[in-house]
C-alpha cells in the first residue's frame, strides 16, 4: 500500500533574471515498508522535492502536480510526515535546549516516551540534550534534528542528507535507524549524495539529474548495473569504483534543453537525444545501458 504518492510534480522559482525549473514532471510512489533513496549531484532538485512534499516552499515558488499521503488521506506535518532537515543548525530554536525542544515535541504529539530514550535512539548522548544549539557540534545538531523528527513516530519520514557532518560509524547508526523504521512498517524517503549510504539501506533508488528523474529501479539492480549513462557515471565517480569524474557540467536550471539534459556530457548521445526520451527499463534514456 502506498504511503506517499507524487504525481507530475513541477516546481518553478520566479526570479527577475529568469525562472529556475527546480523539479520537472516528477512522479514517485513510496510504499509502506520501503526506503526510497533519491540521489544525484548537488543542485539537481533533491531538497526542493522534499520541501515541495511538505509545502514548505518560498512565496516565489510555482507548483503544479500533486502530492498525496496514504492513498489520498490528508496529512499533518510532524505527526504524519517528519523531516530531518539538511541544515539542522538553522532549524533549531537557538534559545532553547535540546531537552526542551524534544520534551515539547513528545508532549504535543502525546508520545509517552522519555526524551533520553529518543535521543539515545538517534545516537545523541542524553547529557547533550541540556545544551543549547550553539553549544552542539554539527554532528550533534544533526542527531538532535533526527531525534526531533522521529519523536512523533511519523508514518513517513523525509531524511534530507541525514548523515551530513557525521563520521562513518554514526552515519551508519543513523542509516540503520531509518532502515528499522521501514522494517517496522514505516516509509522513508532518503535524499542523499552518499551512494554508499543508499547502497547500505535502500530498497529502491531514484536518480535525479537537472530537475528530472533519470532512473528509478530496485536498489539491488541499480547497483549491479545502472541503466542510465548518467547513473553509471555517478557510480563510477565513487572512490571504491573507478573514481572517475563526470566530464562537463549540468545544464543551468534557468535554461534546460528541450531534449535529454545529459546529452552534452554523454558519450552515447546522438541526434535523437535532442528530444526527451521515453522510459525504457527503468531509465529515461534513448540509449539505456545493458
Amino acid at each position: 500500500m502506498s504511503a506517499l504518492t507524487v504525481a507530475g510534480l513541477s516546481v518553478r522559482f520566479r526570479r527577475r533574471d529568469g525562472d529556475v525549473q527546480a523539479v520537472t514532471d516528477l512522479s514517485l510512489t513510496l510504499r509502506r515498508g520501503e526506503l526510497l533513496a533519491v540521489v544525484g549531484e548537488s543542485g539537481c532538485g533533491k531538497s526542493v522535492l522534499a520541501h515541495a512534499i511538505l509545502d514548505l516552499l518560498p512565496a516565489n515558488a510555482v507548483v503544479t502536480g500533486s502530492v498525496s499521503f496514504a492513498d489520498g488521506v490528508p496529512f499533518a506535518r510532524g505527526r504524519d510526515i517528519g523531516l530531518i532537515p539538511q541544515s539542522p543548525a538553522t532549524a533549531l530554536t537557538p534559545v532553547r535546549t535540546g531537552r526542551s525542544l524534544l520534551t515539547e515535541t513528545l508532549r504535543v504529539h502525546r508520545r509517552d516516551m522519555a526524551a533520553d530514550l529518543v535521543a539515545k535512539e538517534a545516537g545523541l548522548a542524553p547529557g547533550d540534550l541540556d545544551r543549547y544549539p550553539h553549544q552542539l557540534s554539527g554532528g550533534m545538531a544533526q542527531r538532535l534534528a533526527t531525534a526531533l523528527a522521529i519523536a512523533p513516530d511519523p508514518a513517513v519520514l523525509l531524511a534530507d542528507e541525514p548523515t551530513s557532518g557525521l563520521d562513518r560509524p554514526l552515519a551508519d547508526q543513523t542509516l540503520d535507524l531509518l532502515r528499522r523504521r521501514c522494517d517496522d512498517g514505516g516509509a522513508v524517503l532518503l535524499i542523499t549524495h552518499d551512494l554508499a549510504a543508499a547502497e547500505r539501506v535502500a530498497d529502491t533508488v531514484a536518480v535525479m539529474y537537472a530537475s528530472r528523474v533519470a532512473e528509478h529501479r530496485p536498489a539491488a539492480a541499480f547497483f549491479a548495473g545502472p541503466a542510465h549513462p548518467y547513473a553509471a557515471a555517478l557510480l563510477d565517480a565513487r572512490p571504491d569504483r573507478a573514481f572517475a569524474p563526470i566530464p562537463g557540467h549540468p545544464p543551468m536550471l534557468t535554461a534546460l534543453p528541450p531534449g535529454c539534459p545529459f546529452a552534452p556530457r554523454c558519450a552515447r548521445a546522438d541526434a535523437g537525444c535532442a528530444t526527451l526520451p521515453a522510459w525504457t527499463g527503468g531509465a529515461a534514456c534513448h540509449h539505456p545501458l545493458g
